[in-house]
Formats: structure tokens, C-alpha cells, sequence
């Protein structure tokens, strides 16, 4: 396992024999072929195709969320998406994130921050494209469980006292709640790393999540089969550091422990973009 306290700097932690360890907005990119999308170090068979890191945003959050690791991403030649994740439900969430995995030719690394790592977990089950999954203070659930019954597994979240549930009317008549973090409490709970005008911006833009969502079942784990990378936020209100090492250490992922909050994308986009980058060169073939 490796720890990172505080800091701004790129972080690069090379092997470690002990680790436990703005496409979003722009066209798909439909291949690893892109400029700058090979490794520079030529395979047996020619230049290795960088895979295509495809990004999942939780709750509370948008593709925006993902700017900075985009940024140091596409630097180092990945081609990038940002999927825009409904956040309605894992099941539905993860269809819609299998159409744009289909979309996109070849390799794929998969990233899901929080809610996200529900979705992806069950969009990468049977893809053999998809190389590695990376949780980013992220829930790994096992079939049966929902995220709020991971949330709740051990001390510490502060969420529940944080949130605004708006409940609203559905075309069927039905009622439904969609749940908000409540703006003068965001930062605290969610972003209390980030600078404090640019946390007032993310509570502005917060997109809510369905209730029904975290509350519903997962049914299948890719973590079970693919290679998995994870890192555990030690101050986070949302996912308690105690929820998060024992999903990571279940799932048998290479973990980095970073002291910061639930929007460590945000915070340490660095340490997030070297994560997903050592997933990439570990399964490269």
C-alpha cells in the first residue's frame, strides 16, 4: 500500500513490491490511435496502443469533477472521455455507460469516483476490452449489497445530516426523491480540500442522485475478475476510510491512501491521473 499525506506535486511511486496499491466535451475518441496515444516503448509486435481511460463522476458531481486529471491525462498521450452518469440507478447507470464504452475502439480503462464505482463495476462485467477498473474513493459493491448499506458498515459518514431530498412527481404519478447536498454544508462535507470559491462552484453545479439508486442491489462484481486499483480518501465524510479498505481489500486492489477528501480528483488530480496511468502500464499487452 502506498500513503500520500496533503500535497500539490505530481506523485509517481514506480513499483512497489508491497502495493496493495477535456474529452468530455469534444468527440469520442473512437481508438487508442490517436497522436501521442502510443507508449514509446515499442512491444515484440510494434508500439503499444495507450488504452482509452473512460472516467465515471459519482453523486453530487459532474464530468467537470474530472478536469485536472484530464488535463495530465491527455498530456501523457491518453485519449479520455468524461461519460456523463445519470445517476438513476447501478443497473440503468450502467447500460447507458456500456453505450459509450461500445462507442470506443479497443483498450479501456475504467475510473469511477464514489456512486461511480458502482456503475462501472457492473458496466465492465464480461467486456474483455476493459483492462483494469480504478476506484477513486469509490464503493465496490458485492451482489446483494447497495451502496447505503456499505455506507453504513462501519462509523463515520456525515452525509445523511448534509442532504436535501427534493421529491418530486413522475409520468406515472408515482413519487420519487432525488437527493442534494445542502449548499452551506458542501464544502465541509464534501470538498473541504478545495479552495473554497471553487467548492461554492461544485455545490452550485451539484447534480443529484436518485434515492432508489443507492438503495438498489448490485448484481454483478467486474472487480471479481478484472485487475482493480483503489484509492482511499483517510478524511472523507461521505465513504468512512474503514468502508473504503475493507471494499479494496476484498476486491484484492493495489490501494493508495491519500489524506484528503471525498473529491480527491479535484484535489489531487495528480495523484489520480499517476493511479490510473500505473493501472494502464500494468495491463498493457
Amino acid at each position: 500500500m502506498v500513503s500520500i499525506k496533503g500535497g500539490r506535486k505530481r506523485v509517481v511511486t514506480g513499483a512497489v513490491s508491497t502495493l496493495t496499491a477535456g474529452l468530455a466535451l469534444g468527440a469520442f475518441a473512437l481508438s487508442g490511435t490517436a497522436d501521442g496515444a502510443t507508449d514509446g516503448a515499442a512491444a515484440a509486435g510494434g508500439p503499444r496502443v495507450k488504452p482509452t481511460v473512460v472516467l465515471e463522476h459519482g453523486a453530487f458531481a459532474d464530468g467537470s469533477s474530472w478536469n485536472g486529471v484530464i488535463a495530465d491525462l491527455r498530456a501523457d498521450g491518453y485519449p479520455v472521455v468524461a461519460a456523463a452518469n445519470p445517476l438513476r440507478g447501478p443497473a440503468s447507470d450502467a447500460a447507458a455507460l456500456r453505450t459509450v464504452l461500445d462507442h470506443i475502439e479497443g483498450p479501456k480503462i475504467l475510473v469511477g469516483h464514489s456512486y461511480g464505482g458502482s456503475v462501472i463495476s457492473e458496466a465492465a462485467a464480461g467486456d474483455p476490452d476493459v483492462k483494469a477498473l480504478v476506484y477513486v474513493a469509490a464503493f465496490l459493491p458485492a451482489p446483494g449489497e447497495t451502496a447505503l448499506e456499505l455506507t453504513g458498515k462501519f462509523p463515520g459518514s456525515t452525509l445523511p445530516d448534509a442532504l436535501d431530498p427534493v421529491t418530486y412527481r413522475q409520468a406515472d404519478g408515482s413519487t420519487a426523491t432525488d437527493l442534494y447536498i445542502q449548499q452551506e454544508k458542501f464544502r465541509h462535507q464534501f470538498a473541504a480540500d478545495v479552495p473554497a470559491g471553487q467548492a461554492a462552484l461544485m455545490a452550485a453545479e451539484q447534480r443529484p442522485i436518485a434515492q432508489a439508486a443507492l438503495e438498489e442491489k448490485a448484481t454483478v462484481a467486474a472487480w471479481k475478475t478484472k485487475p482493480s486499483w483503489d484509492i482511499v480518501t483517510t478524511e472523507d465524510l461521505n465513504i468512512p476510510a474503514a468502508v473504503q479498505r475493507f471494499m479494496a481489500q476484498r476486491a484484492h486492489a493495489r490501494t493508495t491512501e491519500v489524506a484528503a477528501s471525498h473529491s480527491v480528483a479535484v484535489s489531487h488530480p495528480h495523484l489520480v491521473a499517476d493511479v490510473i496511468e500505473r493501472a494502464a502500464r500494468a495491463t498493457a499487452r
